[in-house]
């Protein structure tokens, strides 16, 4: 009997120490829909090289950074996906975990905007470009330079996002020779951009139901939203200015205070591995951040997606995301009493 009992023991004990077990779980902080399938394909590798399970909780950008201050000091996720100048917010309120760059060995491949900073780690990179219904707007029309959006062949027919009006002050600056930085130096060219718009647009939803319904048949649009509607049969053209697109950065971090510190490294890790990156990026339709990562031919030659330094170089508008993150409040105070009434 006594020898019985210890076999049951020890079985108890392995099984607590199982890291599938419940307790065992790392817990990933990211957006739901089509994001959270997305980071569904890095968990279910980590998953098979670990044995831990994933569990995802979900919610908006600012709700999850919102939700992740009250709860400093016992942090609901071990891993959060943000937008890489949100992160900087995580890591300004102590809330990311300086990252052991020894733990993640598929860092040393990336292009230079996967840095972070030290605190996050990019994993893909997306586009917010002007975009146009090709059968609603004339024959040879193209957006080769921002500054067509001010055309008056434009006038009403522009849509533009009113949670994040980052892309078209950092375009226009950069259109006007400044910096970002400079902005209040260019709020005259932006105030005469207001004949053309028609509506903002609330959300990814509200973008694609005004493009596909022809309301706003030009837009400053999410590119990974602009594929999608291309995916379904709608004629859209995303086009490249000649000042470049302005990019969007998809990251990762781990909250502080995490005790899965190593499990949350190896996330990291799995996601930056280059056959995670090219199946991330062939189901976002976004670029990878592993220069090692050989996406498909048919991917590789849309715009927006930058699978080489030279196209980082020159058709890529990254902002550092301090600057970002603390300019984008003012921006958009400033845009909503300039821009929107």
């Amino acid at each position: 009997m006594k020898r019985f009992l210890v076999s049951l023991s020890l079985l108890a004990t392995a099984f607590a120490a199982t890291p599938s077990s419940a307790q065992e779980k790392l817990i990933v902080s990211t957006w739901g829909g089509n994001w959270k399938d997305g980071a569904g394909i890095i968990a279910k590798e980590f998953t098979k090289r670990t044995g831990m399970e994933v569990e995802f909780i979900t919610g908006g950008t600012l709700d999850r950074l919102a939700k992740a201050k009250v709860a400093k000091d016992n942090p609901e996720s071990d891993v959060t996906y943000t937008t890489s100048h949100v992160g900087y917010l995580y890591q300004s309120d102590g809330l990311f975990e300086k990252l052991d760059m020894s733990k993640i060995p598929n860092a040393a491949d990336l292009y230079a905007a996967g840095d972070r900073g030290g605190y996050e780690m990019g994993v893909y990179s997306y586009v917010y470009t002007p975009a146009f219904r090709t059968d609603l707007m004339p024959e040879g029309f193209k957006v080769d330079s921002w500054k067509v959006l001010w055309d008056k062949s434009m006038e009403g027919k522009l849509g533009l996002p009113d949670f994040d009006p980052s892309h078209i002050v950092i375009a226009s600056s950069i259109m006007e020779g400044k910096t970002p930085s400079d902005w209040e130096s260019i709020t005259d060219k932006l105030e005469a951009l207001k004949p053309s718009i028609k509506a903002f647009y609330q959300s990814d939803a509200t973008s694609q139901d005004l493009i596909r319904t022809g309301e706003t048949p030009v837009q400053v649009l999410l590119s990974i939203n602009g594929y999608h509607l291309i995916e379904q049969g709608v004629p859209v053209e995303i086009d490249i200015p000649s000042e470049g697109a302005v990019v969007g950065i998809g990251a990762l971090g781990i909250n502080a205070g995490t005790k899965k510190l190593d499990a949350a490294h190896e996330f990291i890790n799995v996601a930056l591995d280059p056959a995670i990156q090219e199946q991330l990026c062939e189901f976002h339709k976004c670029s990878p951040m592993n220069q090692k990562a050989k996406v498909s031919p048919e991917l590789a030659k849309l715009p927006g997606i930058f699978t080489t330094p030279e196209q980082w170089e020159k058709q890529a508008i990254v902002l550092d995301d301090e600057t970002y993150a603390k300019l984008l409040p003012l921006w958009k105070i400033w845009f909503t009493e300039n821009m929107m009434q």
